[in-house]
């Protein structure tokens, strides 16, 4: 005996879960046609009316060039900066002008910057919602607030610039906010730069006084013979192969000829030191003298906008907005109609339809004709036509029974083995449609067709 598997697939039942009737939903829309125009006319009006009546709102930008050399401002200008830190990646980094700029945004962000524009500006806390006062009305706004505001600030990738941008309804006070965040930026660099420029001075004149104080005391305490007494001492040198005398005083000239040399050399390091030293502090004392001025460049300054130069809302945009939103509103327009009509409606009805009795009628009779040898209840909503009722007498498996809510339509329907039911979109009442269809469910009687009439 062999024993038959069945192998279940989701798919299949996925299949048919899916499966979607476009004709009922054509249908359903095309019933709704004037609706879903009303309703898609007023939404899109609305956004259009939108762009002439709501407030608009203006974006002042600027662009700022930050040149990040500033770490020490002798190393923009002085040569020999370089050989004291060294020329590996971190120099060379530096000197590119590379490197992020998250240092440059926090100060700009900081509140060394934001309160002086907060206070320039006059910004203040406003009513909630416009009416309602709080404990906070009326006082300066905090630098946490106020840059989670409309002010907005961008590193453009890959480069040394940032972009500082205010957006508000009124443009004069986007162009003030926006110049007023350059101009104590550039102050607060101004003061970085001087900090650093005397800052280097104070190291290099710290450095070269203690050389120079230690290259005088080694003049003053210069011992040994000059190189030059040496060339005096060749008759001695000849003496000495015969003289034990000789001798000695050759051996103490040499002496004393190499601690000569060793001190020259000694000195002549100092003063090279010294000397080194004197040039980079001109260098810092030159750097001191040009601290007044800023690394930033403003590349795009902020300037006064014209009534039409707003970004919002723009009548393109608001365009493609009514037409998105109007479709979305006109749908669940329709699906709120579909499913609230008192009057019967195409997302009523069952999965077996057919859309018009009379034109589809070669439909219905085949559909009949393969039922022939089962009784068939026909449940009427409404009255047949003319043509239906006359090409519908000749089946005798057809029994005809007028929708009720009563025992004689119970007992009528239990004698037929399958249900066809009759009745008119936007005619038959929706409600007792449902209860007669929830009756014929509870009957186990099942509906294997709807014919729209």
């Amino acid at each position: 005996m062999q024993q038959q598997l069945n192998y279940y697939c989701p798919q299949d039942e996925l299949d048919e879960e899916l499966t979607i009737d476009l004709k009922k939903i054509f249908f359903a829309l095309w019933s709704r046609k004037f609706l879903i125009a009303k309703i898609f006319v007023a939404v899109f009006l609305f956004f259009v009316l939108m762009t002439f009546i709501s407030a608009k709102k203006y974006t002042v930008d600027a662009d700022l060039y930050i040149n990040k050399t500033n770490n020490s401002n002798m190393a923009e200008i002085n040569p020999y900066f370089i050989s004291e830190i060294g020329t590996g990646s971190g120099m060379a980094a530096m000197l590119s002008g590379g490197g992020n700029l998250t240092n440059e945004l926090e100060l700009m962000q900081s509140p060394l910057v934001i309160d002086k524009v907060i206070q320039e500006n006059d910004i203040r806390y406003k009513k909630l919602f416009g009416i309602f006062p709080t404990v906070k009305t009326g006082q300066l706004m905090s630098t946490e607030k106020f840059l989670k505001k409309k002010v907005s600030f961008e590193i453009k990738k890959g480069t040394n610039v940032i972009t500082v941008s205010y957006k508000d309804k009124d443009k004069e006070l986007a162009y003030s906010i926006v110049n007023s965040i350059i101009n104590n930026y550039v102050e607060l660099h101004k003061n970085l730069n001087t900090e650093k420029a005397k800052s280097d001075k104070a190291v290099l004149e710290d450095e070269y006084n203690k050389a120079k104080a230690d290259l005088n005391k080694k003049m003053n305490s210069l011992s040994g013979m000059p190189s030059q007494a040496m060339a005096g001492s060749g008759g001695i040198s000849a003496m000495s192969a015969f003289s034990q005398s000789a001798r000695k005083a050759m051996s103490s000239i040499q002496g004393q000829y190499v601690s000569g040399i060793k001190s020259e050399i000694s000195l002549r390091e100092d003063a090279e030191k010294v000397s080194e030293l004197a040039k980079k502090l001109e260098w810092a004392k030159l750097v001191d003298n040009m601290s007044e001025s800023s690394n930033v460049v403003v590349l795009k300054e902020p300037r006064h906008l014209q009534d039409y130069e707003q970004v919002s809302p723009k009548l393109f945009t608001n365009i493609i907005l009514g037409i998105v939103f109007g479709a979305i509103a006109s749908l669940f327009a329709v699906i709120f109609a579909e499913n609230t009509d008192k009057k019967l409606t195409y997302s009523m009805l069952s999965e077996n339809i057919i859309y018009n009795g009379e034109n589809d009628f070669t439909d219905l009779k085949v559909q009949i004709l393969a039922k022939k040898d089962k009784k068939i209840a026909c449940v009427m909503f409404e009255e047949l036509s003319s043509f239906l009722a006359l090409q519908l007498k000749d089946f005798k498996n057809l029994d005809f029974i007028k929708a009720d809510i009563s025992s004689e339509f119970v007992e009528r329907v239990k004698n037929s083995e399958e249900v066809i039911i009759f009745a008119s979109i936007n005619k038959t009442n929706s409600k007792f449609y449902k209860q007669i269809k929830q009756m014929l469910n509870e009957m186990n009687r099942e509906i294997s067709l709807e014919v729209l009439i």
